[in-house]
Formats: C-alpha cells, structure tokens, sequence
C-alpha cells in the first residue's frame, strides 16, 4: 500500500506534536514510545517507522524550532544596527518560542555536558543546528553593528562564544523562577553591557597574551569535541 506523502507527513507531524505535549506533561524519561502512539492513534510499529526513537523525536523538535525562528530571527537582525540590541532580540526570540518548553528542555539540558549524547547541543548530530545559530551571531557582529569593534585574532571565535553564553543564558531562564524571568531580562541586559566593555578592552595591545590564551582554550574545547 502507497501512502501519499501528504497523509505521510500528516501522520508524523501528529506523532511528534502528542510526543512534545507529553514530554511537556510527564516528562522525558517518562514518556515510551508505546505511550505515543497510543495517544496519537497510530500503531506502534507505526510511531516506529517515523521515529525510531525518543531522541528522533527530540531532533525533529530541534529541527522545527530553528525552522520556525528563521522569520523572527530575520527581523530581529533587521530590527536594529547595534550589537546589543540584535543579541538581545535574538535571546528573546529564544525565550519566546521555548517558553511553552521550558520543563521539557530543562530534562535535555541533563545531556547537554556530553558531546557524545546526540541530544547534547554539542554533539556531531546537533552540529548543523549549533552552525545556522552561530550563522545569526556572526551577522549579530556584522561590520554594520554599530561602534562594536573587534580585535582580528577573537572576531573569528566570537559567534561561537556568543553561542555559548547564549547556552548559560537559555539554562538559567530554565530555573528562573521570577515573574515572567525577569532576572533573566536583567541578567541579559547586563551581560551584555560588559561584553561589550570586554571585547573593547581586548582591543588593547598590551591584552593580546590574554586574548592568544582565549583563542587557544577555544581551540582545544572544539578539539575534543570533534573527536568526541
């Protein structure tokens, strides 16, 4: 039996819409498989033949919500010329889509440390995902950025440090419990300012032994992990 593309991707987008909305209610580690396609109404089998996994899931999730900021993202970098305020539009967009998956990505975050877990936002499956996000930091630094200027030997590690503090940033929205993270609005805001500060102190001639040190620690996580 044939079935048409469009029943095909019908049926899969429902599995992993029930998926998401349990994962949302129970938890990850609570939800299987069998539970899935139980709610969604297919066979298990079935639930097998799009997904073969949780983490197949997880991955579609990864894939739709990049694919669903691409507008947003868009106009958050068109939305302004300065640095701060393009980063900053950047992590509220984040925090905006991710809201209704905040339980849910606090469970992902306990894989996040090992690159070799391929739910780990380090890891050689996330790799094309973590490269289009550190795509928007790159044009978040743009020569267009204002008065932001960066010294030759760090602009090219930037969006990928930018990425990383976006990552500290995303986990401590997780767990913030003020009315609607406003610690974490604060926290941005501030966060930035100094980086913005640092990368100008940087600049200095005398820093350069420190920024070489920076480069060089850089250097060496991503050694271990692409060969993790």
């Amino acid at each position: 039996m044939t079935i048409s593309v469009s029943k095909a991707e019908v049926t899969r987008t429902r599995i992993l819409d029930v998926a998401l909305d349990m994962f949302r209610r129970q938890g990850f580690e609570s939800t299987t498989m069998r539970g899935i396609a139980a709610e969604a109404g297919v066979s298990l089998g079935s639930a097998y033949y799009y997904f073969e996994a949780k983490e197949d899931l997880v991955m579609a999730f990864y894939e739709r919500a990049i694919e669903a900021m691409i507008p947003r993202m868009e106009d958050a970098l068109a939305g302004s010329d300065s640095f701060e305020k393009r980063v900053a539009a950047i992590m509220e967009v984040k925090f905006e889509y991710f809201r209704p998956n905040r339980a849910f990505l606090g469970a992902l975050f306990r894989h996040a440390a090992d690159p070799q877990n391929r739910l780990s936002p380090f890891s050689d499956a996330t790799r094309s995902i973590r490269e289009r996000d550190q795509a928007y930091f790159a044009r978040a630094i743009s020569s267009k950025s204002g008065s932001l200027k960066v010294s030759n030997d760090l602009a090219p590690h930037l969006p990928k440090m930018l990425w990383l503090y976006q990552m500290g940033l995303i986990l401590y929205w997780i767990y913030d419990r003020s009315p609607q993270q406003q610690r974490t609005q604060k926290l941005v805001t501030a966060s930035l300012s100094l980086i913005v500060s640092g990368l100008s102190l940087a600049r200095i001639a005398l820093l350069k032994p420190l920024r070489t040190k920076i480069v060089e620690l850089i250097a060496l996580a991503e050694g271990e992990y692409d060969h993790a």
